[in-house]
């Protein structure tokens, strides 16, 4: 709450105390009225009461509610309140402070001789508001005071025994209204069947400056007499007129005098009833009024409710139409996102797809081949995973270039497994032509190599068919494994056997045995950069004669540097 402003906390509480329970707004009403200054304004929400507590606060305007602390309720307030505050007076019987001073320290022999007289000869005394609640009590008064039948109380009026309550009443109302003290002796008191004299006092408490209340007080003596006490009580205020006897007096003459007496009592009792009763009345109408309110407050709530239900329900419809419709995208959704990965999938093409900051987001399974993804990798950067690529580790930089440019890119790279893929970088663009990232397909170019290195290799056997097929030495070609790939017109006339037999045939057919084995070795030493030089060797000709001849061989290389292929110029070595 220190970061907000009061009126923002005004409004957080007062929207709080709507969703409160009755009976946590029971609790919280009077802990109000205890916290408010006197005079202070309780100001709810429009929804709110101060309920049955009316007496604790009066209306200012019942349309804003705005409520004023009422100052003579403290004891419904304490009633309330008892877990939370203190008793307004400490106990001066308190046994726990005796021998001990406030401030902690030893009390002195004055203050002690005063506790023990209070505590010894003392009368029972209470303190109480104007309407007699109670607010504290001092020694025992069980003789005069009980707990009444139904919801305990604190009022002292509901509590006095048999032969106290009417006077108690009548002479609490007439201290409240003459501020003037009253003393009633001889009042006949019934505890447990039996009668007590006890002489009754209620005065008004003189207020005090470090008072911890502005409430006034009155306090109520009850003192036990000896003996059965006065037949007649007397009682002294303003406006009264106390008849005494005098010994000339007779029975007949006190019996109509306390006739009188009982009279004027009973009289002063009605009307302090009667004064009571109004103020109830103006209270209970008060309370109508409130309830009147808060009805008409609840219909409109509840009119407002209805409207809210209506609104609610044309609101649900749409969200039902709306919910119709997104189901049916989602629908189409997963079915393009279906169809879309069975076609990346059926393709066989890799594919990768990055954002600006070379994040994966997604891939096909087939790109696997080239770079080790897992599902997990999505969400990393694609610098960090490692490719089974070989002699290329620009693929940042080019992504980066791509971007950078928006022309895409073609490489030819190889894999580690010997396979060639055709890599291709290019932006990523919405249908907005808005560009996210970037694409990066691999497509294998594997069998399109290996078809044009045989395009290649047969373009070079058909340029050197022609230059065989016109020497005049013989010219014999040879696979690495020694079968004959090409015989030209010189090989014919100088061993017998045309074309087209010596190309079933292989080399080893003629080389004499003796000579086989050491002249295959030595053809098939061959590397990239030699040759062999002239050298003497044997043939055998298809007639089975031996052929003397000079023999040059050269090795065939392809675009890797392999050597595919072996050529060898004969010519019989009587030819100069």
């Amino acid at each position: 709450f220190l970061q907000q402003t009061p009126v923002e906390v005004e409004a957080l509480f007062r929207d709080l105390l709507i969703y409160l329970g009755s009976d946590l707004q029971k609790k919280l009403i009077p802990l109000f009225h205890y916290a408010l200054n006197p005079g202070g304004m309780l100001f709810l929400g429009t929804s709110e009461t101060v309920g049955e507590f009316v007496q604790l606060f009066s209306t200012l305007d019942r349309q804003s509610k705005l409520y004023q602390r009422k100052e003579d309720s403290s004891a419904v307030q304490r009633q309330h309140l008892g877990r939370f505050i203190p008793p307004f007076i400490e106990d001066v019987t308190d046994q726990k402070r005796i021998g001990q001073a406030p401030g902690g320290g030893k009390v002195s022999l004055r203050e002690t001789t005063e506790r023990v007289l209070l505590e010894r000869y003392a009368p029972v005394s209470a303190l109480v508001s104007e309407r007699g609640e109670l607010l504290y009590i001092h020694g025992s008064t069980g003789r005069y005071l009980q707990m009444a039948a139904g919801e305990p109380g604190v009022n002292i009026l509901n509590m006095a025994r048999e032969g106290l309550k009417r006077d108690l009443t009548t002479a609490l109302h007439s201290v409240v209204k003459y501020k003037k003290p009253v003393e009633r002796t001889g009042l006949r008191v019934k505890t447990n069947g039996e009668f007590s004299s006890v002489n009754l006092t209620v005065l008004q408490v003189p207020p005090t400056p470090d008072s911890i209340t502005e409430l006034t007080l009155y306090l109520v003596i009850l003192e036990e007499t000896k003996g059965r006490g006065n037949i007649l009580s007397a009682e002294v205020h303003p406006g009264t007129l106390v008849e005494e006897p005098d010994e000339k007096t007779t029975d007949a003459d006190k019996l109509i005098i306390r006739l009188k007496q009982e009279l004027r009592a009973n009289e002063e009792y009605l009307q302090s009833a009667n004064e009571e009763l109004e103020t109830s009345n103006e209270e209970l109408k008060s309370s109508n009024e409130e309830m009147q309110s808060v009805n008409e407050e609840l219909q409109s709530t509840n009119e407002e409710l209805e409207t809210s239900k209506e609104e609610l329900q044309s609101v649900n419809e749409e969200l039902a139409t709306v919910n119709i419709e997104l189901q049916t995208k989602v629908f189409d959704l997963s079915r393009a996102n279906n169809d879309m990965n069975n076609l990346l999938a059926g393709t066989g093409v890799g594919t990768v797809f990055v954002d600006f900051q070379m994040i994966i987001q997604r891939f096909t399974p087939s790109v696997t081949q080239v770079i080790n993804l897992i599902l997990s990798d999505v969400g990393r950067p694609v610098g960090h995973i490692v490719s089974n690529l070989v002699g290329y580790d620009t693929l940042l930089a080019d992504i980066k270039v791509v971007l950078d440019t928006l022309v895409p890119k073609e490489v030819e790279v190889e894999s580690r497994e010997g396979k060639w893929f055709l890599l291709r970088i290019q932006p990523y663009r919405t249908l907005e032509n808005v560009i996210e990232g970037a694409v990066i397909t691999f497509f294998d170019i594997s069998e399109i190599k290996r078809v044009r290195e045989a395009l290649r290799t047969a373009n070079d056997l058909l340029r050197l068919a022609v230059v065989v097929r016109d020497a005049h030495d013989a010219i014999v070609l040879q696979d690495m494994e020694g079968r004959i790939l090409a015989w030209n017109p010189a090989a014919k006339k100088m061993y017998g056997w045309n074309e087209a037999e010596a190309l079933e045939m292989n080399i080893r057919e003629l080389i004499p045995e003796e000579l086989r084995d050491k002249d295959l070795k030595r053809v098939q030493q061959l590397s990239r950069n030699n040759i062999l030089k002239p050298y003497r060797t044997q043939r055998i000709d298809k007639d089975g004669e031996v052929v003397d001849v000079w023999l040059t061989a050269t090795a065939l290389l392809n675009e890797a540097g392999q050597v595919y292929a072996i050529a060898t110029s004969e010519r019989a070595s009587g030819i100069e």
